[in-house]
């Protein structure tokens, strides 16, 4: 069956780089694996893109060396299993908030009698044994309100979780603060720290949207080791005013 590049690279590498995709696009996944970011993540929470978009895109990624996450909306258990029955390597479910809801999500992911994914795998170079499909998907579970900050340890301690993935914007919004002081606000900044401390202790991966370099940087050096550094559509832009600023 077919690896999960996610988990081969986390069990190899001290921090992986990651880039995200907001649209149907045949060329960001691509573009970014050529750049050196070791995964990609798709999202269909807040993308224009839906699961059968993703569904094509993991396909072309077949024989591309890098690795692949997708984050979904909630613990539905439907949109989780498509997109792992696609080969998707880790979903990111938003908004999580207790316990319960991230034992739903790992869920999602198992097979009865662990779990409520029903099986149903669409590729053939994945296999056809259950037991396979469940140990190269890798569930992360988004913290990004207060309610799930106050919830961390028993989110934490719940069998089956790969790493909590933190989202500083809504985690701003939630603590009282805009998402552009997400990056300088102290309550911010001390929940991001308490994610990445609560990942460790429980032997989880740290995981962040950053969204940009410098924030990227930071954070690695706080500790996270996944970190996605920005979207298909703001490496665009940035290129594409770069180009212009030379041709001008």
């Amino acid at each position: 069956m077919s690896a999960s590049r996610l988990q081969d690279a986390l069990a190899t590498r001290e921090r992986l780089w990651g880039g995200w995709i907001v649209g149907p696009t045949i060329l960001g996944p691509e573009e970014f694996a050529r750049a050196g970011y070791d995964y990609v993540g798709f999202d269909i929470q807040h993308g224009y893109l839906d699961d059968a978009d993703v569904a094509l895109l993991l396909r072309r990624l077949e024989h591309v060396p890098i690795a692949t996450a997708v984050r979904v909306a909630s613990v539905d258990p439907a949109p989780i299993g498509r997109v792992l029955d696609a080969g998707a390597d880790a979903v990111i479910v938003a908004m999580v908030e207790s316990g319960a809801q991230a034992a739903a999500a790992v869920a999602a992911t198992r097979y009865a009698p662990a779990g409520v994914r029903s099986y149903g795998p669409l590729r053939a170079d994945l296999g056809h044994d259950p037991a396979e499909h469940e140990a190269r998907t890798s569930v992360f579970v988004m913290i990004e309100s207060a309610q799930g900050l106050a919830a961390l340890d028993e989110i934490c301690a719940v069998p089956g979780l790969a790493g909590l993935y933190a989202g500083p914007a809504d985690l701003a919004i939630s603590l009282g603060h805009s998402p552009a002081e997400a990056w300088t606000a102290p309550a911010v900044l001390d929940a991001i720290s308490r994610i990445q401390a609560a990942a460790v202790k429980a032997g989880l991966v740290a995981g962040i949207h950053a969204g940009a370099g410098a924030p990227g940087k930071a954070m690695a050096e706080l500790g996270f080791r996944m970190l996605t550094l920005g979207s298909e559509s703001q490496a665009l832009r940035r290129g594409a005013a770069e180009i212009l600023r030379e041709a001008q």
